[in-house]
């Protein structure tokens, strides 16, 4: 059983205590105090305002946190702040906290929630994360509602975004998630979202959780057990997402976590996408894209610098990842003056499936692989950038629309690759 192995004994005795569950929510954490509190009150008040008969738990995995992030958890869960609003459960509310073993990862936490869900018998479950500060109680509502009341097994989320907020998700994640799998979910890497127990009982109890793709890349490993595994799928609006403060993202991590586990999906998936698949609609309540007008500030000149200089410095490995005829072509577009700059869509599509290849043939460490896309990212991304600075968001998501079709166009030269030579 899944729950021997990933729950410890103190947290398999509080869970035992809790008994059966209706409603699960879970929060994973690392050194997140200075957000969790307001994350859990929130979680807290939507599930007394929107589930208050029914049987609730909110379940804290930790990885080790050095900041007082369970102790304010703790604190948050128990506040009386919302009794000022009447908001009190017809049942008790239940919050555990528990620090799992191992080193901090996505996977180890969200393979804890899953576990302790399968073992407490919820019925619909909702995963929060602590950066998503933009929270209201609503949110436990629109994600819970589509499992409880319409038995749906995986809702993620549609978020209102800056014009220029989500480019890794919509330059590869979701156009290549899109092609390979025929799936239209926008948010494949998603980090609110919900499921049933059906689902979790599903992925709980699966071996590939000591995949190092799956611990560090678990959103979007879970989102491919959902689509491949037949499960019904919807999406739900939110509204807008809170963005993170402080240190800038790192692009290299963050491709790790979301396209490394994509590639590496696809091995085991292959009888799967391989096949000629009939495009599985997604259920969308809601907008199905919504994006505020206003785009955040970037340096298109430093993204042409980086973008340059990595193809240069990285042409040994280039050379053994790309075809000839793709590298020429990514080459010249490196030497191309600032403003004229331009990674076409078809080009684009070549360059990331030569690279899922090249990740399934091993031609050098499956790491470096997923490092050297980076700067070819960086190319693309200023490309995305320069067509749609003054576009609309309309126009805007015709172009994303474009990029996708170029990618399912291309699927067949995936296959190609997959065995062929370069």
């Amino acid at each position: 059983m899944p729950e021997e192995t990933i729950l410890n004994d103190d947290f398999l005795r509080e869970l035992m205590n809790v008994g059966e569950v209706d409603l699960l929510v879970g929060v994973p954490t690392y050194n997140d105090a200075r957000t969790v509190g307001q994350v859990v009150q929130a979680i807290r008040s939507g599930l007394l305002k929107y589930f208050p008969r029914q049987r609730a738990a909110i379940i804290n995995a930790d990885g080790g946190s050095k900041d007082n992030t369970q102790e304010l958890v703790r604190a948050a869960s128990i506040s009386d702040m919302h009794h000022a609003d009447n908001l009190y459960a017809l049942r008790t509310l239940h919050c555990i906290s528990t620090r799992y073993t191992g080193t901090p990862s996505s996977g180890t936490a969200l393979h804890t929630i899953m576990a302790a869900s399968d073992l407490l018998r919820a019925n619909a479950c909702a995963v929060i994360s602590p950066d998503s500060t933009s929270i209201t109680p609503e949110w436990i509502q629109t994600l819970l509602q589509p499992v409880v009341n319409d038995v749906n097994d995986w809702v993620t989320p549609v978020y209102r975004r800056h014009k220029f907020e989500g480019l890794l998700i919509r330059n590869l994640l979701y156009p290549m998630n899109r092609a390979v799998y025929s799936s239209r979910v926008r948010e494949p890497y998603p980090t609110d979202f919900a499921f049933s127990g059906r689902f979790a009982s599903h992925v709980a109890g699966l071996d590939t959780w000591s995949e190092e793709a799956a611990r560090v890349g678990a959103e979007m490993y879970l989102t491919i057990a959902a689509i491949t595994g037949k499960f019904r799928i919807v999406q739900t609006y939110l509204g807008p997402k809170s963005r993170g403060e402080g240190a800038p993202a790192d692009l290299v991590a963050a491709m790790r976590r979301s396209v490394g586990t994509l590639f590496w999906s696809l091995d085991s998936t292959f009888n799967i996408w391989s096949a000629d698949l009939d495009p599985e609609p997604v259920v969308t309540i809601g907008p199905e894209h919504e994006l505020d007008p206003e785009p955040l500030r970037f340096n298109r000149k430093r993204l042409h610098d980086m973008f340059a200089r990595g193809v240069g410095e990285l042409e040994p490995v280039l050379r053994s990842i790309l075809s000839h005829s793709t590298l020429c072509q990514v080459q010249q577009v490196a030497s191309s003056p600032e403003g004229e700059l331009g990674y076409t869509d078809e080009l684009w599509a070549h360059t990331v499936y030569e690279f899922a290849a090249a990740y399934h043939k091993s031609v050098i460490s499956r790491d470096h692989i997923v490092q050297a896309l980076a700067p070819l990212y960086r190319g693309r991304t200023y490309t995305f950038l320069a067509e749609n600075r003054d576009n609309s968001p309309e126009a805007l998501e015709s172009n994303v629309e474009a990029l996708c079709l170029a990618f399912e166009r291309s699927k067949p030269y995936l296959l190609e690759m997959w065995n062929g030579r370069k």
